[in-house]
């Protein structure tokens, strides 16, 4: 089987990216290993996303926002962080960016609406179930082979399959891997006390905690530990979860009763050496894949998307190859000219707070006073909260008008 572009995961990244591209006309296969279930109708996983102005613009230009239920966006009007006991904040609130940080929408119904724009395009396929087991690169195709023993061969190979990606592995590309040794748990509380639509995050010792608002009365809990004490917390049964997640949010907010489970991730962070290879490149996780601690790991993966499809797209168009050595080459500068600051920062931010020796915590209370002034506070801001003050030259691109017109 012959495909201009085979995609590797049919997660949010890879299924942008297919849209994006289909307004070409080129045939573009997506393969995923989950089930046709699991990608038209994903489940909760307790995920919640942050999306920046600028991936709300990316999502619509792609026809995906429009597929979300108003019901299911929430406001994200300011965040806080605290350190420890002090009641001493560092604010990021409405006024400076465009009235509002963002907004949050669950990773799931992303994922879902992300699928819809696609499912119907006569040039991308979907082979869902469908397991990578070994790839060749040549010098004008890549030919993969599925466990079926199907093989599909394509002028451009996409890797969005994971921060673990195989894709990368065999294409032997390496990436920085930082295994944490620690568990994000992410579930839906009901909460006793309005959050003002407020994201509050606390350092404390031993742990790191969020509270991300959802709508009246709702908010995602968000605990950072060592695994085995996230693999407790998992076990409690509700009643006893809920007493506890109130002992650990020091009461803040009132009764919290869980809505949901606890679903649990392994915290990795990863960064590829490179973000392409001869006829290959890699998007989303597979090229970065963030601590969860400034929630940009999505709106990265969206920003790859946005990068690299405005490289090929035009070279789609005139009818060449989207493998082209000069357009994959900018792409990589451009993805990480934008992502390699904000992950160094990331992981910073996380050696220090997460460090609780006495002269770290010193010197974290003073950061965040410090980056509390002007000009320093506008120069974290900046770093910080860029994708969301960024506006795209997608608006001007060929992908947005062809897009619009349905094509």
């Amino acid at each position: 089987m012959y495909t201009q572009i085979v995609i590797v995961g049919a997660g949010p990244a890879g299924l942008s990216l297919a849209r994006a591209l289909s307004s070409s006309g080129a045939r573009i296969i997506l393969v995923d290993t989950q089930q046709l279930t699991a990608l038209s109708d994903p489940s909760f996983d307790g995920r919640e996303i942050a999306l920046t102005h600028q991936s709300i613009s990316d999502l619509e230009q792609l026809g995906v926002w429009d597929r979300i239920d108003a019901k299911e966006v929430f406001t994200l009007r300011e965040a806080q962080i605290y350190d420890g006991k002090s009641p001493y904040a560092l604010r990021y609130g409405p006024g400076e960016i465009d009235g509002q940080l963002g907004c949050m929408v669950s990773n799931c119904t992303i994922r879902k609406a992300a699928y819809e724009a696609v499912k119907d395009l006569e040039n991308v396929e979907v082979l869902a179930g469908a397991k990578v087991v070994s790839l060749e690169v040549g010098k004008r195709s890549v030919r993969i082979t599925l466990s079926d023993g199907k093989d599909i061969s394509a002028a451009l190979l996409i890797g969005a399959d994971s921060r673990f990606s195989f894709v990368r592995d065999q294409l032997g590309i390496g990436a920085e891997m930082n295994r944490l040794g620690k568990a994000m748990l992410v579930g839906r509380v009901k909460i006793g006390s309005w959050h003002d639509d407020i994201a509050t995050e606390w350092f404390d010792h031993g742990q790191t905690l969020a509270l991300l608002p959802l709508g009246d009365g709702v908010a995602s809990a968000v605990l950072t530990l060592p695994e085995s004490e996230a693999a407790t917390l998992q076990k409690l049964k509700a009643e006893a979860l809920g007493q506890e997640l109130q002992r650990r949010y020091r009461g803040r907010f009132g009764t919290m009763t869980p809505l949901s489970p606890l679903h649990s991730y392994p915290l990795t962070t990863t960064y590829s050496k490179r973000f392409v290879a001869h006829r290959a490149a890699l998007i989303g996780d597979a090229a970065v894949g963030m601590h969860p601690v400034t929630a940009h790991g999505f709106n990265l993966g969206l920003a790859s998307v946005r990068h690299l499809s405005e490289e090929i797209l035009p070279i789609l168009e005139r009818g060449g190859d989207p493998a082209n050595p000069a357009a994959l080459a900018r792409y990589e500068r451009r993805h990480r000219r934008e992502s390699r600051p904000i992950y160094l920062a990331t992981n910073s931010i996380v050696g220090l707070y997460t460090d609780d020796r006495p002269p770290a915590r010193i010197a974290r209370r003073v950061s965040l006073r410090l980056a509390q002034l002007l000009p320093a506070r506008k120069a974290v801001q900046r770093m910080l909260m860029k994708p969301a003050r960024e506006r795209t030259r997608l608006r001007r691109s060929v992908i947005s008008s062809k897009l619009r017109l349905g094509r």
